[in-house]
């Protein structure tokens, strides 16, 4: 098989429908519209959400809570995470989005004392559980709070 013998399936593309083309195609004259109306015409119809003049369902619905714009979102990693750099490595949260732990910096990056860590490492985040720090410590590494 080459690209180029590549054809749809048989019957999967359908011809669209041609409307307004004449009384025996079945949908001419108002194009399967109706007669008059605001659905009929140009341009017509109502928004999402319109409920002909009722209060519209979201409107009627209470509204609670609030977002936070000042919010800081905060990146968490794992202490078993950081068992894949080598020995004496400095883990900065740079490094951390290279070796594609985290997807992004955000607002800063906090380690969690999930799991166990192994090897000695200089980890420079913006944040570290109390217990997270215990453990690095205890594997003879370090961390510094940027």
């Amino acid at each position: 098989m080459n690209l180029s013998e590549l054809r749809p399936a048989p019957g999967s593309k359908p011809k669209a429908t041609r409307v307004g083309r004449g009384i025996g195609s079945g949908l001419g004259k108002t194009s399967g519209r109706g007669h008059k109306g605001q659905k009929a015409r140009s341009g017509g119809g109502v928004r999402p959400g319109f409920e002909g003049g009722q209060m519209p369902l979201h409107r009627r619905l209470p509204k609670r809570g609030f977002t936070n714009i000042f919010k800081k979102e905060i990146v968490n990693v794992n202490l078993d995470d950081l068992n894949l750099f080598e020995q004496g490595t400095t883990v900065t949260p740079e490094l951390l989005v290279e070796a594609g732990i985290i997807k992004s910096v955000k607002d800063g990056v906090k380690v969690l004392a999930n799991g166990e860590i192994e090897k000695a490492l200089t980890v420079q985040v913006h944040g570290c559980s109390k217990s997270a720090a215990e453990k690095i410590a205890a594997a003879g590494g370090k961390v510094e709070v940027i």
